[in-house]
Order: C-alpha cells, then sequence, then structure tokens
C-alpha cells in the first residue's frame, strides 16, 4: 500500500488506514477544478496529499469569498461527517496536486468501523469550523495587508514550496476585496522585501517577515489545529 501524504490518514491505526485506503481511489487536482458546489449533493470526500483547495462562500449576486484552506492536513467533505447529505460551499481547486477520494456511502461505513477514524475526522471538523469563524472576523475586523500575509502563508504551507502561482485577480476573488486593494498590499510587501511577484509567479522571500506582517488570524489557525489533532486530544 501506497503512502497515504494525508495527515489525517497517515496518523490513523495502521489497520483502519489500509481499510480506509482500500476504499480509496487516487485522483488529480486540477487547478481551478470544482469539487462540489453548493447546494448540490456531498458525493465524495477528498483526502489532499498535494496541492490545496479553497473553500468559498456563494452569497446572491456578490463577489465570492473564501472561508476556508484544505491541504494534506486536512479533507474536503467535512458535510458527511456531520451527516449532512448537501454541500454549504463551493469547493475549488487552487494548487494542483492529487487527493485520495472516497464516496460518501464507504466513508460512512468506515466512519462506523473505526473509533479512531471518526474521533479524527470529528476533531478535524472542529478545526474547519474555528478555522470559519476566524475568516469571518478577519474579513470584519483586519486590514488587506495582513489578511493577504495570513492567506500567503497558509497557501506556503499547503503548497510545501516557497513559490506558486496565483494571480491578483484570483487574490481579490479570494479575499473578497477589489483588485486595486490587493495591488497595493501585495506591493508593500514586496518593498519590505518579504515577497517578489512577477507574472503571476509569487514567491516567498522572508518567512518570518511574512508571519509579523500576518493577523492573528495565522497563529490562531495553526493553535486550533494543534489543540484538536495532537495525540492526546485524541484519546
Amino acid at each position: 500500500m501506497a503512502a497515504a501524504q494525508n495527515q489525517l490518514i497517515e496518523r490513523l491505526p495502521r489497520l483502519d488506514r489500509e481499510r480506509l485506503l482500500a476504499q480509496c481511489a487516487r485522483v488529480p487536482l486540477v487547478l481551478s477544478d470544482v469539487l462540489c458546489d453548493k447546494g448540490e449533493p456531498a458525493r465524495h470526500a477528498y483526502f489532499p496529499t498535494e496541492g490545496f483547495i479553497s473553500l468559498v462562500l456563494q452569497l446572491d449576486d456578490h463577489p465570492s469569498l473564501e472561508v476556508g484552506m484544505v491541504g494534506r492536513e486536512g479533507m474536503v467533505g467535512a458535510p458527511l461527517v456531520l451527516g449532512v447529505a448537501v454541500a454549504p460551499l463551493r469547493a475549488l481547486v487552487q494548487g494542483a496536486g492529487a487527493a485520495w477520494r472516497i464516496a460518501a456511502a464507504p466513508l460512512r461505513r468506515e466512519m462506523l468501523r473505526s473509533p479512531a477514524l471518526q474521533r479524527r475526522l470529528q476533531r478535524y471538523v472542529g478545526v474547519l469550523m474555528a478555522q470559519m469563524v476566524g475568516s469571518a472576523g478577519c474579513l470584519r475586523f483586519h486590514l488587506i495587508g495582513p489578511r493577504l500575509a495570513r492567506w500567503l502563508l497558509m497557501s506556503q504551507d499547503r503548497a510545501h514550496a516557497d513559490r506558486f502561482h496565483v494571480t491578483h485577480e484570483f487574490l481579490a476573488y479570494m479575499l473578497g476585496v477589489r483588485r486595486v486593494g490587493i495591488t497595493v498590499a501585495a506591493g508593500t510587501l514586496q518593498r519590505r522585501g518579504l515577497i517578489s511577484y512577477h507574472r503571476g509567479e509569487m514567491t516567498v522571500l522572508d518567512r518570518a517577515g511574512l508571519e509579523q506582517a500576518a493577523c492573528s488570524c495565522y497563529a490562531a489557525d495553526l493553535q486550533a489545529y494543534a489543540d484538536q489533532l495532537r495525540p492526546a486530544a485524541l484519546k
């Protein structure tokens, strides 16, 4: 059996992990693909091994807004863990890669068979909820510059690389702001020597400096993950 490369799966007991992976198919994550959409039946869960996925809120005629981000630390398919049949958010591939995909029915069966899997996925849903709540407060109270720094750190964490492709238009879409605001904020970070940006290629030059520039929500996200998914919390 190939290595899982997804942290939720890797940390399961061996037999539980092997049984779960036997129900999964390895699928590519293609940039800009929509894995599920708001209001559609939640048919699959995805456990990324490479790349990352944005969870996007669509509200009436307003521009879409990213409220969560999932990489190989997590999974897309939280409604299935909660027994909900309909997806509340769009899941949009933001960084190309690959994932383990499992259909809803086999996932539910494995959760019933494996208390360890059930506990880990429920804890992860708690992490995701904390991230979404933090995103709401971040949008309301924090300036564009610190929010952009947080987003870049989250993307770097999930891309596992210092360089990734992203446009100002896409950043504005994800952060729910006008493109001019992203241009100004990114220009400030670039002048401070924290990032380099050229023709859609974003490079993080000073990770420590970017962490200092980010709003407090980034550290809060990391702490929520550590608190909920540390081994002691799962016993």
